[in-house]
């Protein structure tokens, strides 16, 4: 299966990396040794930093890198050359919008990938990195093209796919009553991968996602006042982090031995009734923490999700492989709706942020999708039996075994 990359840049553990090495070299998913079946034939590079792997990587390979995203779909050809395509545009030096949300070129990308579908009178599968656009109005655009042209679309975050620490596995039609999503970054990019995971975890209870109705973003005291005044759960939160800890946290305002950071929260209510938190909390990139309560079980239901070793290099072989079971069956392993929705999201809280405390209506995000089992997709643990801790990690492209 030929396959195009069409990427912002290349560099050490950028996402370009990270992902293409598990297309050019074999790599575990599961502790099985897995052939990813692709053959990355072209890239198109939007930028070359010093610091820039991609070069030396399309020698190594053998690889062409074209200047445009048209000449790299097309492999050098008129017409469609490749079987699946890429898109990858996160990393590189781009501006800010005014609310702070990084303008990555994902439409750019998308949009010049689907024209030469549209002029070559055929589809391939996609895949695009993270949220579909910093803007609303570009996503759903995104969407309905995909939709209306019958484009196999898939996008999203690496981190739904990581192993369960406990392992968790919510009934199928579950009444979630209240979840709490946890992350350790900052706003925005690590905003979106914590909703995921809210998502990932919470769209298959009982009727199906409904959407999203309206939002709030806390900072600092507000924050710990809404959970004083009880429209939050710290007790969620706390069940969350002793997920990941082993023990309870004494405090969820400052973890020991992590740098102190400003904190935030967001209160989203769902169309159904339920309500969930997502909260930063400490300082931590590999912190992804979930819990719920499921009406009839006294027990709150809590995971963290491990990324193994390398801080979060690793999530991205379980995505790698779900990426090329798109590629093969034009299928994406879980609905684009998901994204779509975190995608929004992501774009009304940078709007709320502006007004902490204050409610935001999202009548956009009241949109309705059925969930897909995806557990297959995801990473058990079996691999860091094989890749440790004490493992050395590699600084270029790599795959199994490990030199």
């Amino acid at each position: 299966m030929k396959v195009a990359a069409i990427i912002t840049c290349m560099r050490h553990r950028s996402h370009a990396h990270v992902i293409l090495e598990n297309f050019l070299e074999p790599y575990l998913f599961n502790g099985r040794v897995v052939e990813s079946g692709c053959e990355i034939v072209s890239m198109y590079v939007d930028q070359f930093p010093r610091s820039d792997m991609a070069r030396d990587v399309a020698r190594q390979y053998g690889i062409r890198i074209y200047p445009s995203i048209r000449e790299a779909v097309c492999d050098g050809g008129r017409r469609l050359g490749v079987d699946a395509v890429l898109s990858i545009a996160e990393h590189g030096r781009y501006g800010h919008t005014r609310r702070g949300q990084k303008r990555y070129p994902r439409k750019r990308f998308l949009d010049e990938i689907f024209e030469v579908f549209q002029t070559s009178g055929r589809t391939v599968p996609v895949f695009s990195d993270k949220h579909l656009s910093y803007r609303w109005d570009w996503a759903e655009q995104i969407y309905q093209r995909s939709q209306r042209e019958g484009i196999p679309l898939m996008a999203g975050s690496s981190v739904p796919l990581a192993q369960r620490d406990p392992p968790l596995e919510l009934p199928r039609a579950a009444k979630i009553t209240e979840a709490v999503s946890i992350h350790g970054g900052p706003v925005e990019a690590y905003d979106f991968h914590a909703l995921e995971v809210l998502q990932s975890l919470v769209e298959a209870r009982r009727g199906g996602e409904t959407g999203v109705s309206r939002i709030e973003f806390l900072d600092g005291k507000q924050l710990w006042n809404a959970a004083r005044r009880g429209r939050w759960t710290a007790e969620l939160a706390e069940a969350a982090m002793t997920a990941e800890l082993g023990a309870p946290p004494k405090s969820l305002r400052r973890i020991p031995g992590e740098r102190r950071v400003p904190q935030h929260g967001v209160i989203i209510h769902f169309v159904d009734g339920l309500k969930a938190t997502m909260l930063t909390v400490g300082k931590s990139d590999t912190r992804w923490n979930f819990a719920c309560r499921v009406k009839g079980k006294t027990k709150i239901q809590a995971t963290a999700l491990r990324v193994g070793p390398w801080q979060n290099r690793n999530l991205f072989k379980a995505l790698s492989h779900a990426i090329q079971d798109h590629f093969r069956n034009a299928r994406t392993p879980y609905p684009l709706e998901r994204t779509l929705l975190t995608t929004g999201l992501v774009e009304s809280i940078m709007h709320a942020r502006e007004t902490p405390g204050v409610e935001l209506a999202t009548p956009h995000l009241e949109f309705a999708y059925r969930a897909r089992k995806f557990s297959a997709f995801c990473e058990r643990g079996a691999s860091w039996q094989k890749i440790t801790e004490e493992t050395p990690e590699p600084r270029g492209i790599t795959g199994y075994p490990y030199d």
